[in-house]
């Protein structure tokens, strides 16, 4: 029985009407100073300071807020993510992006489950961990966090994993709201956008994610619309509050995102974290002269104790104890994801699988090729207690065989060995210091993080990969990076390459499976690879001005017929599918699509059905498309199966600005559907939504 069961006349799974009468019972009995811990972390800025780059690691134990033990009220209990458990030594998963390129709903509910058990293993009761910013341009240092270019996609991986943490009873967290997209300028940058693209392109994964029953709600520290995003009523309460029906609580971004206390608590934000900062300084004095009514911190409060209570009066579907982090059984789902997320762009001559009969020799190349890199060291740095590195995957795969690394600095020396090696895998790609959280305002970690200065490759990687061209024609190409790179300038030099991403933990064993054949190659790429960084959206890491614009990503490049490379939801495999052509039955309001799929190879493989809508005569601009369902499917070499997609009117609602409400429209609409968003491989079939 859970201790706040025990401690209030509360009971086991206690309905929400209960909850609600007890914390209106219970609030008029709190001090001032209990309201405001309960709004408040309880940890102090040094600590904070301490953690991020002295002692330990940052949130090496949850982040607190303030219980009120006389009254048995629990608290917050705040673990960050989205990687994993950042508290402790716990389980490593593969980077968000990594795990939206295996577009598997199902796969991201069972990741939830593990982070919300370890969250619980570790004390904690909140994860800060469901990353959900729309990456509109590459260069965002903190792409790797979400999922991919797509609001659809993001929002239905967003609102798996929140599916699954909080069936563990542990409180998810959306982050950061809103339109969060540029790193280096994230303390200052005044982010704006017309009001459809902000309700249609930038708000829709939040809102997703709301419908799921997301328990709390990120401010982010960039304005919006010249106002800090976590003093924003018009955020905060017009639309999360008004129009979307939130019923949790909110949460700011660390220390620096509340500027203004009293103006935070009367725009909607009810919780400061995670330091004793503006919420312990203002309100006392703001109450007592008059600027803050105390029905508007309980009005905070009452949202925080009833979304606490309710998680903390469910009943526990096991014990929480130490022994599950990282176990066997969660590792596993690790590398499963790490499985599923590799994305092969290019197998010429089917030069992989590699032969584990006839490779005797295998080189590895590069800097990063024996290198510990699961990606960013901000804030969702988790901590495995091993990582796999794609050199000791492939010794782990080959025990047979002679397994050399080299750096690669010395290109003569890299061309000798590849010449008399039977297979070459070249690592390339960027670490934490390349791209990630920006911490960079303090001169001793200047290299830590930040916004990407470049799309395309280190230069060394690119002589590596230019001076090995031909030598050696069983050569493979693994990127780590988090999304888009730019490769057309060497793409030709090589007959393979596979996006290997910051595949967690368990990378190095995945890499070396997809080589050699034991796992087909299945994920699919989240975003948009094109020819040149000047044909995805104007990004300036040192704005303090943004304007957001409507079409960003495969959109974008359609509807202004940029060529593309790689398009959104590209992927290859070493088997072969045969998808049969959409047919559409609408009742209702709402059109499913049936498209059969068939295993036209001889190996075990899975592939990604995707559904993208096309409107015709709409009154207001449209894209050419945009995806709207997806199902991943495996299937045993020959097996047939039937996908049911679908999509309804009010999924295709356009932003009216004068109506201030989405408008369905009775036109006719085109479903689209194949293995990728490429327009040629696609099949398709018109349709309406009238009866």
């Amino acid at each position: 029985m859970r201790d706040v069961v025990k401690n209030t006349k509360l009971t086991e799974e206690c309905s929400k009407e209960t909850i609600k009468r007890y914390v209106d019972e219970v609030i008029p009995k709190l001090t001032l100073e209990e309201k405001i811990g309960i709004m408040s972390g309880q940890i102090t800025e040094q600590k904070l300071m301490d953690d991020l780059f002295l002692i330990c690691h940052y949130n090496v134990k949850p982040y607190p807020t303030k219980a009120v033990e006389r009254l048995g009220l629990p608290n917050i209990r705040f673990v960050d993510g989205p990687r994993g458990v950042v508290s402790g030594s716990a389980t490593c998963f593969p980077v968000s992006m990594a795990r939206g390129a295996s577009f598997d709903r199902e796969l991201e509910e069972e990741i939830g489950k593990v982070i919300g058990a370890e969250v619980r293993a570790e004390g904690g009761n909140y994860f800060g961990g469901v990353c959900i910013n729309l990456p509109r341009n590459p260069r965002w240092g903190r792409a790797q966090e979400c999922y991919g270019e797509d609001s659809f996609h993001l929002g239905e991986m967003g609102a798996a994993l929140t599916r699954g943490v909080q069936s563990q009873n542990v409180m998810a967290c959306i982050k950061h709201f809103a339109m969060n997209s540029i790193e280096n300028a994230r303390f200052k940058a005044d982010v704006h956008a017309d009001k459809r693209t902000l309700f249609e392109v930038y708000l829709p994964h939040f809102k997703r994610c709301i419908e799921e029953g997301a328990a709390s709600v990120m401010g982010a520290y960039n304005k919006v619309y010249g106002e800090q995003a976590s003093e924003s009523r018009y955020l905060l309460k017009d639309i999360l509050r008004d129009k979307w029906g939130f019923e949790g609580f909110t949460l700011s971004d660390f220390l620096w995102a509340v500027k203004d206390g009293v103006k935070a608590v009367l725009s909607g934000m009810n919780v400061e974290m995670p330091c004793f900062c503006r919420y312990v300084e203002e309100i006392p004095k703001a109450v007592e002269d008059g600027r803050l009514d105390i029905a508007d911190v309980d009005e905070a409060v009452g949202y925080i104790l009833r979304t606490v209570l309710f998680y903390e009066t469910r009943k526990d579907l096991q014990e929480y104890t130490a022994d599950l982090l990282a176990c066997e059984e969660h590792v596993a789902v690790a590398k499963r994801a790490a499985d599923e997320a590799m994305v092969l762009l290019k197998n010429e001559n089917n030069v992989l699988p590699f032969s584990k009969q006839t490779t005797d020799k295998i080189v590895v190349l590069g800097v990063l090729g024996d290198t510990e890199n699961i990606g960013d060291h901000g804030s969702s740095r988790v901590h495995p207690y091993y990582t796999i590195t794609p050199l000791k995957g492939l010794m782990k795969k080959m025990p047979q065989a002679q397994v050399l690394y080299d750096d690669g600095s010395d290109l003569g020396r890299a061309k000798a060995l590849a010449e008399d090696a039977d297979a070459v895998v070249i690592v390339a790609g960027y670490i934490h210091s390349d791209e990630g959280e920006f911490l960079a305002d303090r001169s001793d970690i200047a290299e830590m993080g930040g916004d990407r200065a470049s799309m395309r490759l280190h230069k060394r990687d690119v002589d590596l990969i230019h001076a090995l061209k031909g030598v050696n024609e069983n050569t493979v190409v693994s990127i780590v990076g988090s999304s888009a790179i730019l490769i057309d300038e060497w793409e030709g030099d090589v007959p393979a390459i596979l996006f290997s991403f910051y595949s967690g933990m368990e990378g190095g064993n995945s890499l070396a499976d997809i080589l050699f054949g034991d796992i087909c190659p299945s994920g699919k790429l989240p975003y948009t690879v094109t020819y040149s960084e000047e044909d995805y959206p104007a990004f300036d890491p040192d704005c303090t001005y943004a304007e957001y614009e409507y079409y960003h990503g495969y959109t974008k490049m359609e509807k202004e017929g940029i060529p593309v490379l790689y398009p959104f939801g590209y992927g290859l495999s070493y088997t072969t599918f045969e998808l049969g052509g959409p047919t559409v039955e609408v009742f209702d309001g709402t059109a499913k699509i049936r498209v059969s799929i068939q295993n036209t190879g001889k190996q075990k493989g899975a592939d990604v059905v995707q559904l993208y809508i096309g409107c015709e005569d709409s009154a207001v601009d449209r894209p050419v498309k945009v995806l709207k369902d997806f199902q991943r499917v495996e299937l045993e070499p020959g097996e047939k199966k039937e996908v049911i997609l679908q999509v309804t009117a009010a999924d295709m609602a356009y932003y009216s600005e004068e109506k201030d409400d989405f408008v369905k429209e009775d036109i006719t609409y085109t479903a689209y559907t194949g293995d990728s968003s490429k327009m040629d491989d696609l099949k398709k079939a018109v349709f309406t939504f009238s009866v």
